[in-house]
């Protein structure tokens, strides 16, 4: 459940750089898009990590 949390993260963040910057409605998402997609994978990764480094099945 971290990975689709990073990606909500992700997103508002994404979404907030691009408003910063003086970015349109399409460039907002797209920003949103692509920062959402790391951080969830990001997120995805460090899930993974846990659960082997404290042994859930």
């Amino acid at each position: 459940m971290i990975g689709p949390l990073f990606a909500i993260i992700g997103f508002l963040w994404g979404y907030l750089v691009a408003r910063r910057r003086g970015g349109k409605t399409l460039d907002r998402l797209q920003y949103g898009a692509g920062f959402a997609i790391a951080f969830g994978l990001f997120g995805t990764l460090l899930g993974i990590a846990l659960a082997r480094y404290l042994g859930a099945a």
